[in-house]
C-alpha cells in the first residue's frame, strides 16, 4: 500500500513540475488551440498537456523500480506489458502529431485500431464475460470486442476534453476507483499502473482546471483513454471479467454514453459521423445556462456517484445487480432527455423518418399505388389514355383541377427532333413549337373553376415539361384547394414523379 501511494505521489510531483514546461514548449512549437465556434476558451492555449502526462507516467514507473519492495518488484518486462506500451505509444504518437498538424478522422481512427491491435496481440483480450453467472464466450469475435473496447474509451476521453478539467478529472476518479478495486483483488501490479496514471492526471489538472492554461490535446486524451481500457482488461485477469470491466464502464459512463450516441445524432442531422460538433453532453449543460465550472463540477458529482455505485455493485452478485443497473440506466435516460439531448429522437421525428424510409423503398401502400399509375402513364399508347391515367394519379393526390398544354411539332420539325436525338446526346437546340389551346382538361367534382380561381387558399402549380435534352414538351397546370385538403410532405414529390412519367409517355408517343 505504501509503495502504491509513493508511486502516486512521485507521478503527481513530476506532473506538477513538467506540465508548465510542456505548455511553454507548445507555444514555442506552435501546438496551439485557437478559439472557435465549438470552443469555450477565448484565448490561444497550448495543447501539449499529453506530453506531461506521458513523461510523468513513464518516469514514475521507472523510478518505482528502485523502491525495491515486494510490490515494486512486480514491475517486470513481459510480452503483455511490452505490447501494451507499444500500443499506447502509437496512440500517443498519432495524437501528438495531430496536436501539431491536424489529421483527418479516418487516419486517427486507423492508428487507434493499430494501437488496440498491438495490445490484443500482446495478450490483453476480452475473451468472455460473466453476467449473472452465465459465461458469454466471444470466440472469434474476441478481437472485434477488444478493439471496440479500446476505441470507445479512447474517444470517450477525447470527447469530454471539451471543458477545462473535465477529461482529466473523470480519469482521476476512474483511476482511483480502479486502484482500490485492484488492491481488494490483491492485483498490485494493476494498482501500480492506475496509481501512476491518477497522479499524472491529477498533477496536470492543476493547470487544466478552469481557467485552463494548457490542454490535454489528442495526445493526452488518446493516451489516457487507451490506458484505462488496457489496464482494466489487465485487471480482469485476477477477477471476474464482468466485475473488473464494470468499474471503468460506470466511472466513464457519461463520456461513453456520449461517444456511442454521437454518430447516431450526426447521422440523423445529415452530418459526417466522425466530425466534431457542439452537441455533446457538456455542451448541453452550457446551453442550460451553467458556467464552465458548474458544468464540470456537476459531471464530477455524477462521475463520483457512478464510481460509488460501481464499487457497491462489485459486492452484489445476484439479480439485484441487474435490477439496479436497469434503474440506473432509466434514470440516466430521463436526466439527459430533460437536457434536450434526445430532442432529435422524438417519436414524431422517428415516425416521420420511418415513413420517408418506407416511401423511398416502396414499402408503403400509397407509394406502390402511385408507382403503378406511373407505369401506366409511361406505357400509354395515346394522349387520351395517358391523360386518363394522369387524372387517376391527380385524384389520388386530391388535386381539384388540371390542364395539359402540349407543344406539338410539325411533321418536318418532328423528323428533325428525332434525327437530332439519334445523332447526338448533346442538349438539343431550341425548336420552334406551335403552342395550342389546352389539349386536355380535368376537374374533380364538385370543384367549380369560376368560383375559386381568385381564392388565396389555392395552390397553383405551372410546370414546364422539359425532357432530358431540355426540349419543352408542354406545360402542366395543377390547382389544389387547400381549404379542402392540405398538401402532405409527399405531394410535391409525387408531382415531380408525375412530371417525369408524363415526359416519358410524350417522348414514347413522338418516337412511335
Amino acid at each position: 500500500m505504501t509503495t502504491i501511494l509513493a508511486i502516486f505521489l512521485v507521478s503527481l510531483i513530476l506532473s506538477l513540475t513538467i506540465t508548465p514546461v510542456t505548455g511553454k514548449l507548445g507555444i514555442l512549437l506552435g501546438a496551439i488551440d485557437m478559439p472557435g465556434e465549438r470552443k469555450v476558451h477565448v484565448a490561444p492555449i497550448p495543447r501539449t498537456g499529453g506530453i506531461a502526462i506521458f513523461v510523468a507516467f513513464i518516469s514514475s514507473l521507472f523510478i518505482s523500480i528502485f523502491f525495491a519492495t515486494n510490490v515494486s518488484n512486480l514491475l517486470v518486462i513481459n510480452k503483455p506489458i511490452i505490447f501494451l506500451f507499444a500500443g499506447g505509444l502509437v496512440c500517443f504518437g498519432i495524437g501528438l502529431f495531430d496536436d501539431f498538424r491536424r489529421l483527418d478522422p479516418k487516419t486517427k481512427f486507423l492508428f487507434q485500431v493499430i494501437g488496440a491491435s498491438l495490445a490484443f496481440w500482446g495478450g490483453l483480450r476480452i475473451h468472455h464475460l460473466i453476467i449473472f453467472g452465465h459465461n458469454i464466450n466471444f470466440g472469434f469475435f474476441s478481437y472485434f470486442v477488444t478493439i471496440l473496447w479500446f476505441i470507445l474509451f479512447i474517444n470517450a476521453v477525447n470527447i469530454v476534453d471539451g471543458l477545462d478539467g473535465l477529461a482529466g478529472g473523470i480519469v482521476v476518479f476512474a483511476s482511483l476507483v480502479m486502484v482500490i478495486l485492484s488492491i481488494l483483488q490483491d492485483d498490485f501490479l494493476t494498482a501500480i499502473f492506475f496509481s501512476a496514471m491518477a497522479g499524472a492526471a491529477l498533477g496536470f489538472l492543476r493547470y487544466n482546471f478552469n481557467p485552463a492554461s494548457i490542454f490535454l490535446g489528442d495526445s493526452g486524451s488518446y493516451l489516457l483513454g487507451y490506458l484505462v481500457a488496457g489496464l482494466s482488461i489487465m485487471g480482469s485477469v485476477k477477477s471476474q471479467v464482468s466485475v473488473a470491466l464494470l468499474i471503468p464502464l460506470l466511472a466513464l459512463g457519461i463520456p461513453l454514453f456520449d461517444t456511442l450516441l454521437s454518430p447516431f445524432r450526426r447521422f440523423i442531422f445529415g452530418k459526417k459521423l466522425f466530425r466534431p460538433d457542439s452537441g455533446h453532453f457538456h455542451h448541453k449543460l452550457l446551453e442550460q445556462g451553467l458556467s464552465t465550472k458548474k458544468a464540470v463540477w456537476l459531471i464530477y458529482l455524477i462521475t463520483l456517484s457512478l464510481c460509488i455505485i460501481a464499487m457497491a455493485l462489485v459486492n452484489i452478485r445476484d439479480e439485484r445487480a441487474g435490477l439496479f443497473l436497469i434503474i440506473l440506466g432509466a434514470g440516466a435516460v430521463i436526466f439527459v432527455r430533460k437536457l434536450g439531448y434526445f430532442e432529435y429522437f422524438g417519436s414524431d421525428k422517428i415516425y416521420g423518418w420511418f415513413k420517408d424510409l418506407t416511401d423511398v423503398t416502396g414499402l408503403s401502400r400509397e407509394r406502390r399505388s402511385f408507382l403503378s399509375l406511373q407505369i401506366d402513364i409511361s406505357k400509354s399508347e395515346t394522349i387520351e389514355e395517358m391523360w386518363a391515367n394522369v387524372t387517376r394519379a391527380l385524384e389520388l393526390l386530391e388535386f381539384e383541377m388540371a390542364s395539359l398544354y402540349l407543344n406539338k411539332p410539325s411533321t418536318s420539325e418532328k423528323i428533325k427532333i428525332i434525327t437530332e436525338r439519334r445523332k447526338s446526346k448533346k442538349l438539343m437546340s431550341s425548336v420552334i413549337m406551335r403552342k395550342l389551346p389546352p389539349d386536355c382538361s380535368w376537374s374533380r367534382d364538385p370543384f367549380e373553376n369560376t368560383d375559386v380561381m381568385g381564392d388565396r387558399s389555392l395552390l397553383r402549380l405551372e410546370i414546364d415539361l422539359l425532357d432530358a435534352h431540355h426540349t419543352n414538351r408542354g406545360t402542366l397546370l395543377l390547382i389544389k384547394d387547400l381549404k379542402r385538403e392540405l398538401i402532405t410532405p409527399y405531394t410535391l414529390k409525387r408531382v415531380e414523379q408525375l412530371r417525369r412519367s408524363i415526359i416519358t409517355a410524350i417522348d414514347n408517343l413522338i418516337d412511335s
